[in-house]
Protein backbone atom coordinates (compact mmCIF):
# COMPACT_ATOMS: atom_id res chain seq x y z
CA UNK A 1 0.00 0.00 0.00
CA UNK A 2 1.23 3.39 -1.19
CA UNK A 3 0.67 6.66 0.11
CA UNK A 4 1.02 10.02 -1.82
CA UNK A 5 2.23 12.48 -0.03
CA UNK A 6 4.02 15.38 0.52
CA UNK A 7 5.64 14.00 3.19
CA UNK A 8 7.20 16.36 5.92
CA UNK A 9 9.97 14.85 8.57
CA UNK A 10 9.85 16.20 12.68
CA UNK A 11 9.97 15.49 16.03
CA UNK A 12 6.77 14.48 18.25
CA UNK A 13 6.23 17.34 20.66
CA UNK A 14 3.17 16.03 22.32
CA UNK A 15 0.10 13.56 21.72
CA UNK A 16 -3.05 15.16 23.67
CA UNK A 17 -6.86 14.71 23.36
CA UNK A 18 -6.34 11.75 21.86
CA UNK A 19 -6.43 13.02 17.91
CA UNK A 20 -4.23 15.66 17.66
CA UNK A 21 -0.09 15.61 17.61
CA UNK A 22 1.80 18.73 17.83
CA UNK A 23 5.05 18.15 15.44
CA UNK A 24 8.15 20.57 15.12
CA UNK A 25 8.88 19.91 11.28
CA UNK A 26 12.51 19.70 10.57
CA UNK A 27 12.35 23.64 8.32
CA UNK A 28 11.23 24.94 12.13
CA UNK A 29 7.89 25.67 12.23
CA UNK A 30 5.40 23.95 14.54
CA UNK A 31 2.22 22.33 12.98
CA UNK A 32 -0.96 20.32 14.62
CA UNK A 33 -1.12 16.73 12.71
CA UNK A 34 -4.20 14.46 12.98
CA UNK A 35 -3.65 11.28 14.75
CA UNK A 36 -5.69 8.92 13.31
CA UNK A 37 -5.66 6.32 15.68
CA UNK A 38 -7.92 5.82 19.11
CA UNK A 39 -5.38 3.70 21.08
CA UNK A 40 -2.68 4.65 23.64
CA UNK A 41 -0.40 4.83 21.32
CA UNK A 42 1.92 2.66 23.99
CA UNK A 43 5.83 3.31 23.39
CA UNK A 44 5.03 5.33 20.10
CA UNK A 45 4.40 8.53 21.32
CA UNK A 46 7.71 9.20 23.41
CA UNK A 47 8.21 13.00 23.04
CA UNK A 48 11.52 13.84 20.97
CA UNK A 49 10.47 10.93 18.52
CA UNK A 50 11.20 10.93 14.74
CA UNK A 51 8.12 11.46 12.86
CA UNK A 52 6.36 12.06 9.63
CA UNK A 53 3.13 13.49 8.73
CA UNK A 54 1.19 13.57 5.59
CA UNK A 55 -0.23 16.37 3.65
CA UNK A 56 -3.72 15.41 2.67
CA UNK A 57 -4.06 18.39 0.55
CA UNK A 58 -7.67 18.76 1.94
CA UNK A 59 -8.47 22.17 3.06
CA UNK A 60 -12.08 21.31 4.79
CA UNK A 61 -10.03 19.80 7.06
CA UNK A 62 -9.46 21.52 10.35
CA UNK A 63 -6.58 19.62 10.38
CA UNK A 64 -4.76 18.82 7.34
CA UNK A 65 -2.12 17.04 8.15
CA UNK A 66 -1.73 13.39 9.01
CA UNK A 67 0.60 11.91 11.73
CA UNK A 68 1.05 8.21 10.20
CA UNK A 69 4.95 7.25 10.74
CA UNK A 70 6.64 7.15 13.85
CA UNK A 71 10.56 5.92 14.51
CA UNK A 72 10.70 3.71 17.50
CA UNK A 73 14.10 2.12 17.21
CA UNK A 74 16.91 2.83 14.64
CA UNK A 75 15.38 1.81 11.46
CA UNK A 76 11.79 0.65 12.96
CA UNK A 77 9.07 2.55 11.52
CA UNK A 78 5.67 2.31 12.58
CA UNK A 79 2.53 2.89 11.26
CA UNK A 80 0.14 4.24 13.17
CA UNK A 81 -3.41 5.07 10.88
CA UNK A 82 -5.76 2.76 12.53
CA UNK A 83 -7.20 2.73 9.29
CA UNK A 84 -5.17 1.69 6.70
CA UNK A 85 -5.05 -2.02 8.45
CA UNK A 86 -8.50 -2.64 6.95
CA UNK A 87 -7.27 -1.79 3.45
CA UNK A 88 -3.61 -3.71 3.96
CA UNK A 89 -5.48 -6.76 4.35
CA UNK A 90 -7.64 -6.62 1.96
CA UNK A 91 -5.01 -5.84 -0.53
CA UNK A 92 -2.85 -9.23 0.54
CA UNK A 93 -6.32 -10.84 0.88
CA UNK A 94 -7.01 -10.11 -2.64
CA UNK A 95 -3.19 -10.31 -3.94
CA UNK A 96 -3.32 -14.20 -2.89
CA UNK A 97 -0.57 -13.97 -0.23
CA UNK A 98 -2.88 -14.85 2.87
CA UNK A 99 -2.69 -18.60 2.34
CA UNK A 100 -5.36 -19.23 5.05
CA UNK A 101 -7.61 -16.59 3.07
CA UNK A 102 -7.83 -17.92 0.12
CA UNK A 103 -10.50 -19.42 -2.34
CA UNK A 104 -13.54 -17.14 -2.12
CA UNK A 105 -15.15 -15.25 -4.54
CA UNK A 106 -16.03 -12.10 -3.12
CA UNK A 107 -14.83 -9.79 -0.66
CA UNK A 108 -16.76 -7.17 0.95
CA UNK A 109 -16.21 -4.61 4.04
CA UNK A 110 -17.91 -2.62 6.49
CA UNK A 111 -20.89 -5.33 6.70
CA UNK A 112 -23.48 -5.09 9.57
CA UNK A 113 -23.66 -8.35 11.37
CA UNK A 114 -24.20 -9.78 14.89
CA UNK A 115 -26.57 -9.69 17.57
CA UNK A 116 -24.46 -6.53 18.75
CA UNK A 117 -25.21 -4.23 15.58
CA UNK A 118 -21.42 -4.23 14.47
CA UNK A 119 -20.08 -4.41 11.55
CA UNK A 120 -17.11 -7.02 10.03
CA UNK A 121 -13.95 -5.63 8.70
CA UNK A 122 -14.21 -7.98 5.63
CA UNK A 123 -16.94 -10.69 4.85
CA UNK A 124 -15.26 -13.37 2.52
CA UNK A 125 -18.11 -14.78 0.53
CA UNK A 126 -17.66 -18.31 -1.99
CA UNK A 127 -21.67 -20.90 -3.05
CA UNK A 128 -18.92 -23.65 -2.01
CA UNK A 129 -18.32 -22.90 1.81
CA UNK A 130 -19.65 -21.10 5.10
CA UNK A 131 -18.96 -17.18 5.05
CA UNK A 132 -15.61 -16.15 6.69
CA UNK A 133 -16.31 -13.04 8.95
CA UNK A 134 -12.36 -11.58 9.06
CA UNK A 135 -12.42 -9.14 11.56
CA UNK A 136 -9.02 -7.00 11.68
CA UNK A 137 -7.10 -5.14 14.51
CA UNK A 138 -4.40 -2.77 14.31
CA UNK A 139 -1.32 -3.74 16.64
CA UNK A 140 1.70 -0.83 17.19
CA UNK A 141 2.85 -1.81 20.55
CA UNK A 142 5.58 -4.42 20.16
CA UNK A 143 7.94 -5.04 22.89
CA UNK A 144 11.27 -7.49 23.02
CA UNK A 145 10.09 -8.69 19.88
CA UNK A 146 6.26 -9.59 21.21
CA UNK A 147 3.46 -7.84 19.54
CA UNK A 148 0.56 -6.74 22.02
CA UNK A 149 -3.16 -6.36 21.63
CA UNK A 150 -4.63 -4.04 22.51
CA UNK A 151 -2.66 -1.21 23.82
CA UNK A 152 -5.44 0.22 26.03
CA UNK A 153 -9.18 -1.52 27.00
CA UNK A 154 -10.77 -2.52 24.06
CA UNK A 155 -14.73 -2.67 25.06
CA UNK A 156 -15.35 -2.32 21.40
CA UNK A 157 -12.53 -5.51 20.80
CA UNK A 158 -13.94 -7.71 23.33
CA UNK A 159 -17.60 -7.02 21.64
CA UNK A 160 -16.34 -8.36 18.11
CA UNK A 161 -14.43 -11.39 19.99
CA UNK A 162 -17.92 -12.20 21.27
CA UNK A 163 -19.44 -11.72 18.09
CA UNK A 164 -17.08 -13.86 16.13
CA UNK A 165 -18.06 -17.20 18.30
CA UNK A 166 -21.49 -15.78 17.52
CA UNK A 167 -20.80 -16.66 13.87
CA UNK A 168 -18.82 -19.53 14.48
CA UNK A 169 -21.68 -21.14 16.57
CA UNK A 170 -23.90 -20.50 14.07
CA UNK A 171 -21.70 -22.53 11.25
CA UNK A 172 -19.84 -19.57 10.05
CA UNK A 173 -16.27 -18.89 10.00
CA UNK A 174 -14.92 -16.37 11.97
CA UNK A 175 -10.95 -14.96 12.03
CA UNK A 176 -9.64 -12.22 14.43
CA UNK A 177 -6.49 -10.76 12.11
CA UNK A 178 -3.86 -9.21 13.87
CA UNK A 179 -2.22 -6.55 11.79
CA UNK A 180 1.41 -5.78 13.07
CA UNK A 181 1.93 -2.27 11.33
CA UNK A 182 5.68 -2.79 11.98
CA UNK A 183 8.83 -5.18 11.01
CA UNK A 184 10.37 -6.18 14.79
CA UNK A 185 7.23 -8.33 15.65
CA UNK A 186 8.59 -12.21 16.15
CA UNK A 187 5.70 -13.76 17.70
CA UNK A 188 2.12 -12.40 18.70
CA UNK A 189 0.15 -12.37 21.94
CA UNK A 190 -2.18 -10.61 23.91
CA UNK A 191 -2.38 -7.58 26.27
CA UNK A 192 -3.25 -9.57 29.32
CA UNK A 193 -1.63 -6.76 31.69
CA UNK A 194 -3.56 -4.06 30.18
CA UNK A 195 -7.09 -5.55 29.18
CA UNK A 196 -7.42 -8.83 30.87
CA UNK A 197 -11.18 -9.04 29.75
CA UNK A 198 -9.91 -9.09 26.03
CA UNK A 199 -7.49 -11.74 26.86
CA UNK A 200 -10.05 -13.54 28.06
CA UNK A 201 -12.56 -13.64 25.77
CA UNK A 202 -9.81 -14.35 23.15
CA UNK A 203 -8.79 -17.64 25.07
CA UNK A 204 -12.55 -18.58 24.81
CA UNK A 205 -13.02 -17.59 21.13
CA UNK A 206 -10.73 -19.60 20.09
CA UNK A 207 -11.67 -22.36 22.15
CA UNK A 208 -14.65 -22.27 20.37
CA UNK A 209 -12.98 -22.18 16.38
CA UNK A 210 -12.89 -18.49 15.93
CA UNK A 211 -9.10 -18.80 14.32
CA UNK A 212 -6.46 -15.82 15.18
CA UNK A 213 -3.81 -14.59 12.01
CA UNK A 214 -1.12 -12.37 13.16
CA UNK A 215 0.91 -10.49 10.44
CA UNK A 216 3.56 -8.05 10.44
CA UNK A 217 4.57 -5.54 7.80
CA UNK A 218 7.25 -3.48 6.18
CA UNK A 219 6.77 -0.04 7.05
CA UNK A 220 8.77 2.66 4.86
CA UNK A 221 7.70 6.33 5.01
CA UNK A 222 5.73 5.42 1.64
CA UNK A 223 4.96 2.20 1.68
CA UNK A 224 3.16 -0.42 3.79
CA UNK A 225 3.33 -4.35 2.81
CA UNK A 226 2.45 -6.92 4.84
CA UNK A 227 5.44 -9.19 5.25
CA UNK A 228 5.03 -12.58 6.98
CA UNK A 229 2.82 -14.10 9.65
CA UNK A 230 4.16 -14.55 12.96
CA UNK A 231 2.77 -17.42 15.29
CA UNK A 232 -0.01 -16.29 17.67
CA UNK A 233 0.69 -17.25 21.16
CA UNK A 234 -2.04 -17.70 23.74
CA UNK A 235 -1.07 -20.28 26.46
Amino acid sequence: MRLEGPWLAGRLLRRYRRFLADVRLDDGATITAHTPNTGSLKGCAEPGSRVWVRDTGDGSRKYPYSWERVEVGPGVLVGIHTGHSNRLVREAVEGGKIPDLQGYRKIRGEVRYGRERSRIDLLLEDDARPPCFVEVKNVTLVEEGVARFPDAVSVRGQKHLRELLTVVRQGGRGVVFFCIQRADAREFRPADDIDPDYGRLLRQALAGGVEALAWRARVSVEEIVLDRPVPVVCP
